[in-house]
């Protein structure tokens, strides 16, 4: 598949070189999607953390359903890769 670029307005093919290039660039995308997969994971995971942060206060006694939960998101990192297949539970 040749790819194009345009310069002043004229289509004009890929040098192999840039296509090599370019092909390295995809290649380190894609080999990186796991990385991006696992921080979108975290970030949504310390959000809920957070904003149950409050139950973990000293003069407020955590449920246990809390502890279970907390614990829950706090595990998510460890058994999922894929962020559409995460089970995030519902807060007590």
């Amino acid at each position: 598949m040749h790819r194009y670029k345009r310069i002043d307005g004229v289509r004009i093919q890929f040098t192999e070189e840039e296509e090599t290039a370019r092909n390295v660039e995809e290649q380190a995308w894609a080999d990186a999607r796991p990385a991006r997969e696992m921080e979108r994971i975290r970030e949504y995971r310390n959000g809920l953390l957070s904003a149950t942060d409050w139950t973990a206060n000293s003069d407020v006694t955590m449920s246990s359903d809390m502890k279970t939960y907390r614990q829950m998101l706090r595990d998510i990192p460890a058994s999922n890769t894929i962020y559409e297949d995460v089970d995030w539970g519902t807060k007590p």
